[in-house]
């Protein structure tokens, strides 16, 4: 199965960053504008709607609509781990549903010098259409993850 990676440090302490990243509003903040994001609704692992940590066995409901030229794709995502220890983190989504037959997402945190390492780890098969890719294949990874990365450390530092 394929994997996309990338990594940053960010010039901000450990606690704010997970925090930051622990929120549907985190989700919302770190999504290139051509994605055209909505958060349609996040519950937390009791039902509750809108949390304000997304917990293991949160769900989060959004569509997107990449450049606006397709119609609006679903995605449902399911905060299937999360982990806190001293100076380190990581929790992982898996989508229910969406334009991937398979898309699981480990967000890794970490203390250093300097700041926190901030990793993400995409593990995910490319949906094919009549024998081409999918509109958000591998190739819209990239400036998607830089983006993200870009916008962390923008928004924390």
């Amino acid at each position: 199965m394929p994997v996309y990676e990338r990594e940053t440090v960010v010039d901000a302490p450990f606690d704010e960053v997970w925090e930051f990243h622990s929120r549907a509003s985190g989700l919302e903040a770190l999504t290139p504008d051509w994605m055209n994001l909505r958060v349609e609704s996040s519950v937390g692992p009791d039902g509750e709607p809108d949390p304000e940590v997304l917990e293991t066995g949160s769900k989060v409901e959004a569509t997107v609509a990449p450049f606006g030229v397709a119609p609006r794709q679903r995605w449902v995502s399911y905060i299937a781990a999360r982990e806190e220890g001293e100076g380190e983190a990581t929790f992982r989504d898996e989508m229910l549903r969406g334009p991937f037959p398979k898309w699981v997402h480990t967000h890794t945190f970490e203390a250093v010098d300097g700041g926190t390492r901030v990793h993400d780890r995409v593990e995910y098969e490319l949906p094919v259409v009549r024998g081409l890719l999918g509109p958000l294949g591998r190739i819209g990874f990239e400036p998607m993850f830089r983006y993200r990365h870009r916008k962390t450390r923008e928004l924390l530092e």
